[in-house]
């Protein structure tokens, strides 16, 4: 991991943190959904560099230039994203297409002289104009549900269209990819953490607020431990072990695709602490208590399909620790926040406890390849 990468991924935490505030303004249904397109725009558009650095080096002339103004696009998109559906998405769409199209052209550059790899950036080229059209077409002359509409399908072509061509033809490096996929997860963490802060700011610091942030920071932990300790290490060891267009389809499926749902649905946790931690005594609306408890079992339900396509096997405690969390949402919009997060925080805790006592001699064998790998 280079310097340049954990350089510019920061401007991708505080494209998070904005989208957090983008959905905490709006806190409907409407406004989640319009949330969560923001983000796999956004998500769509740092994949893309996590697949540009793990082919050219990031640290030499042109590249660095091409990743300093990727950032300051993306820094505009950031920007503008409380605005995205408002008076800033042409601005935002504007943004969001520099970002695409300085990202295809470094690929076209790294291409040279890879007819087949050239081919694949041409399909990112034409992912990109449609996509990045329609939001700037849909800001700028739509509003109201004929706008989400152009906004849904700004989506489906920017993801479609790559998608279409396959995964042959371009180049990974299973041990840097599989690392910086893992940092993302590290960063979406850390703005849960943040919206800790945030949500406890304007508080005091009486024995409720701070049990509450407690709790919401010990249920980070577990989700942490929940990827880190066992199953990103399996995951990257079938994808070192990979060759050739299976190796690709594991980085396209496992890492690009799938970590989305682990990405959205810490950004949904983050949401709901943000609001349980405002008012930590009362309950939540409806739209904060299905981001609260539904973001929890969205991270667990993405790291079962994770499992499964990497292992081929089922995480049933997952499962069922994603049905427990979706079952405490009425509760977390009967009672106080301080009712739910002792709840979520057993859940998450219990699931752990579990896995680490059930495959303690395969956690043990993994964990000690890894460390002398």
């Amino acid at each position: 991991m280079s310097p340049l990468e954990l350089f510019f991924d920061l401007v991708f935490v505080f494209a998070l943190t904005q989208v957090t505030a983008f959905m905490a303004e709006d806190p409907t249904f409407a406004g989640m959904g319009r949330g969560l397109m923001i983000l796999a725009l956004l998500w769509w558009a740092w994949g893309g560099y996590a697949w540009l650095t793990t082919t050219v080096d990031p640290e030499l002339g042109k590249p660095r230039v091409v990743m300093f103004l990727a950032m300051g696009a993306f820094l505009v998109v950031a920007l503008a994203t409380p605005g995205a559906f408002g008076e800033d998405g042409v601005l935002w769409g504007v943004a969001y297409f520099a970002v695409r199209l300085l990202h295809v052209a470094l690929f076209w550059v790294a291409a040279q002289g890879d007819a087949a790899m050239r081919r694949q950036v041409l399909g990112l080229l034409w992912s990109a104009i449609p996509g990045a059209g329609l939001v700037i077409l849909a800001s700028a002359a739509f509003d109201g549900t004929t706008r989400d509409v152009l906004w849904a399908a700004a989506l489906v072509l920017d993801y479609g269209i790559v998608l279409s061509f396959g995964a042959e033809g371009w180049q990974v490096h299973a041990e840097h990819f599989a690392e910086r996929f893992g940092l993302v997860i590290i960063i979406a963490l850390g703005e849960s953490i943040v919206a800790i802060g945030v949500g406890a700011e304007d508080l005091g610091t009486t024995a409720e607020e701070i049990v509450a942030a407690g709790i919401a920071l010990a249920i980070v932990c577990m989700l942490w431990w929940a990827y880190f300790d066992l199953y990103a290490l399996v995951a990257e060891r079938r994808f070192r072990q990979a060759v050739g267009v299976e190796q690709l389809r594991i980085a396209r499926d496992s890492y690009a695709l799938l970590h989305f749902l682990m990405i959205a649905g810490i950004v949904l946790f983050a949401l709901g602490v943000k609001k349980v931690l405002e008012h930590p005594e009362d309950p939540l609306k409806e739209m904060p208590a299905v981001a609260l408890c539904g973001g929890l079992a969205l991270y667990a339900l993405g790291m079962v399909a994770f499992r499964l396509r990497n292992t081929g096997t089922v995480a049933w405690a997952r499962i069922v620790t994603a049905a427990a969390c979706l079952a405490l949402i009425p509760v977390a919009m009967e009672g106080a926040g301080l009712v739910a997060l002792p709840l979520l925080a057993a859940a998450w805790i219990a699931l752990i406890a579990y896995e680490t006592l059930r495959f303690r001699e395969f956690r043990a064998r993994v964990r000690s390849e890894y460390l002398t790998h």
